[in-house]
């Protein structure tokens, strides 16, 4: 087996009227993530390091925001799509690990939840997927409140080429 890693990096800003949702599950907060999909910014970033792991275009390639079809999409769907792709190249996504950027809400408790989904989404172990936390320190847009931004990287194991 040869061995690819990808990186993947995402943000989106909060809105009122919207849940906010993380690693596919509702957090409760007073605003969500603006988004074509359920913008849930940490799938995405991971579901780029996976498509990037393979070779592959980003989830704007494989989930055109322009498709009207595809207006409030689970980002759950997209992990599957990803590692679909991977299982396609004959390869296994060995591992996940994420960080979230936000100076709130306060986002660890959840990650037992978030991990289990991510994992069931992208058949692989709970143990394989890492998530963690930090703050902007007040600085930029993240730092201000704007929004959440999240940041992954993929190992994927893939069949050596002929």
């Amino acid at each position: 087996m040869r061995y690819r890693t990808g990186i993947g990096y995402d943000v989106h800003q909060f809105a009122e009227g919207r849940p906010l949702i993380l690693g596919g599950i509702t957090i409760p907060h007073d605003r969500g993530l603006v988004g074509h999909s359920d913008a849930d910014v940490l799938s995405h970033a991971i579901a780029d390091a996976v498509l990037g792991a393979i070779g592959q275009p980003d989830i704007g390639y494989w989930f055109p925001p322009t498709d009207a079809s595809l207006e409030g999409i689970s980002s759950l769907k997209i992990l599957e799509k990803a590692a679909a792709l991977v299982r396609e190249a004959g390869g296994r996504i060995e591992n996940i690990d994420s960080s979230l950027i936000a100076e709130e809400p306060r986002v660890m408790t959840h990650a037992p939840a978030m991990k289990t989904a991510i994992a069931a989404a992208l058949g692989i172990a709970v143990t394989d997927v890492g998530i963690k936390a930090t703050t902007n320190e007040t600085m930029g847009f993240v730092g201000r409140g704007e929004g959440i931004a999240a940041l992954a990287s993929a190992s994927v194991a893939l069949p050596e080429r002929a």
